[in-house]
């Protein structure tokens, strides 16, 4: 069900299949965890010249590192620093294409060139962020923010009502 050449339609389709994809991966499973874990899975199978995707999650007034496929991350942002902590606050999607120019930008991976974040939005309350950096510069572009927009959605459908 996931080897790669069955991403063979235009951009915008191969992340419709993705989304599929979770949605079948994540069918009667209710724990937050085990979702998170395999939405980075899926996700970092599926994208290519990324080098880190996973999720941060609302803790207090910070965002703490949640499930992820990458190197070794920062562990707590406070809400409202960096790209992940700004996206939380703003509750928006924030898409970076040269994250050095991106004010207070928190380098946890050095290879990290650009980077988009998505909200995790559960009920009008923030969960957290799905983050996702690339060692290029310019690597994401509006389809991506929109189709990364209708993973989450699915992901955030297939949550408890309490997370």
């Amino acid at each position: 069900m996931f080897q790669s050449q069955a991403y063979t339609g235009t951009k915008k389709e191969n992340y419709q299949l993705v989304a599929k994809q979770l949605s079948a991966l994540i069918e009667g499973e209710k724990n937050m965890i085990a979702n998170l874990s395999n939405a980075a899975a899926l996700l970092s199978y599926f994208l290519d010249q990324v080098n880190w995707v996973g999720f941060y999650l609302v803790d207090g007034d910070e965002l703490i590192l949640g499930p992820f496929q990458g190197l070794p991350a920062c562990v707590r942002i406070p809400i409202g620093k960096g790209v992940c902590g700004t996206a939380a606050l703003r509750r928006t999607t924030i898409n970076v294409a040269d994250v050095h120019q991106f004010p207070g930008h928190i380098a946890c991976d050095a290879a990290s060139q650009s980077e988009i974040v998505i909200p995790l939005v559960k009920e009008d309350k923030i969960i957290g962020v799905l983050d996702i950096d690339s060692p290029i510069k310019n690597r994401f572009d509006d389809t991506d923010a929109q189709m990364l927009e209708v993973f989450v959605k699915v992901l955030m459908n297939g949550l408890e009502e309490d997370c």
